[in-house]
């Protein structure tokens, strides 16, 4: 339960980001190390999903507004259990109170069920919550 919920949580979180223009998905906009596996990759026209160069690894272009993109991070206990809760996003213009130069976030345009059952609300966030 508590590893599913942080999971859930890290996919609220990255949804809810808002981040400067020409970002790349594997450096993040914090700097903090990625994942060993992706946190999500680029949906197109071409191969459906899992289309490159779109993504969170640190050989994807800077994320701009109109593109695909996975949300799904993931947790795996070696040898045991793993999981990923995974949305599909569109990249689009944030609005922002600073009047600066447009920054970003994404628009969730699919979503996963989610099992309420493995949720420990306790962990969340009201901002999370809702």
């Amino acid at each position: 339960q508590e590893a599913y919920t942080r999971v859930l949580m890290g996919n609220i979180d990255l949804a809810r980001l808002v981040f400067p223009p020409n970002t790349a998905g594997g450096a993040l906009w914090n700097g903090e190390p990625t994942n060993a596996h992706g946190t999500g990759h680029g949906i197109g026209n071409f191969l459906s999903v899992h289309e490159w160069p779109v993504g969170f690894q640190s050989n994807n272009v800077p994320l701009t507004a109109g593109m695909f993109t996975s949300i799904e991070p993931g947790y795996y206990q070696d040898g045991e259990f793993g999981i990923r809760i995974e949305d599909v996003a569109l990249v689009v213009e944030a609005k922002t109170e600073s009047g600066e130069k447009p920054f970003l976030t994404f628009e969730v345009v699919s979503l996963v069920p989610y099992d309420r059952n493995l949720i420990n609300i306790s962990l969340l966030s009201p901002e999370q919550v809702q």
